[in-house]
């Protein structure tokens, strides 16, 4: 797995995950999510759509970094879900709690105003 991290324009940064994010992965996202909310970037995009496959403690990393996006009056949206993730979210209830947006460019316009 691969994760790059770069910052757009307005405050919002862009997190692009690659590869699986399975257990062995999601220590590595939950630290960038992490470093970069407690360094006061709260609007975040996630972009999955070099993701293959998500597991439960990569479902549990986004959520608890939306959760804290949150408490810092941030976001934090996905983009670039392939069907199988949307799939997924979707089955959980997942796409209720997250704006899902198709790619990170649409993204950018939502997660400032999209609180």
């Amino acid at each position: 797995m691969a994760i790059q991290q770069k910052k757009l324009k307005d405050a919002v940064w862009l997190v692009q995950v690659d590869g699986r994010l399975d257990q062995s992965q999601t220590p590595a996202l939950d630290t960038q999510l992490t470093e970069l909310l407690d360094n006061g970037r709260h609007f975040l995009i996630v972009d999955l759509k070099g993701t293959s496959y998500i597991n439960s403690g990569g479902l549990r990393c986004l959520v608890s970094a939306w959760r804290k996006a949150r408490q810092s009056e941030g976001n934090l949206v996905l983009s670039g879900l392939n069907s199988r993730l949307l799939e997924i979210f979707t089955m959980i209830g997942f796409d209720k709690v997250f704006q899902i947006y198709p790619t990170h460019t649409a993204a950018q316009k939502g997660v400032v105003g999209g609180k």
